[in-house]
């Protein structure tokens, strides 16, 4: 079955670098095109970063450009969101999305916490 599985969340300080991972299987993952969001608590889900299918085009919230890096690699089916200059604003649920057509999936999340 689908199955999308984030993880290298966890508890940093500001000013620091996570790197969140999602391992995709069950689906084409090389035909989809991929997305992180992220969810705040008392917010709506954003999205913060995408990448198309073959990773030769991204995308950025203007809040994370420049810190922020989403790649993937289609040989081991996996989607990257580098973040470093971690600010307490983006602490929340990282979810990744996989999206071809009217076909969607969703992870389950990683939580991300920046504080000191």
């Amino acid at each position: 079955q689908v199955q999308l599985v984030e993880s290298g969340g966890g508890l940093v300080q500001p000013g620091g670098s996570l790197r969140l991972s999602c391992a995709a299987s069950g689906f084409p993952f090389g035909s989809y095109n991929m997305m992180w969001y992220r969810q705040a608590p008392g917010k709506e889900r954003e999205l913060v970063a995408s990448v198309t299918s073959r990773g030769d085009s991204t995308d950025y919230a203007d809040s994370v450009k420049g810190r922020f890096t989403v790649s993937r690699d289609n040989a081991k089916n996996t989607v990257y969101l580098q973040m470093n200059s971690l600010k307490p604003e983006d602490t929340g649920v990282y979810y990744c999305r996989a999206q071809r057509a009217w076909s969607r999936y969703w992870g389950q999340g990683t939580q991300v916490t920046v504080s000191s």
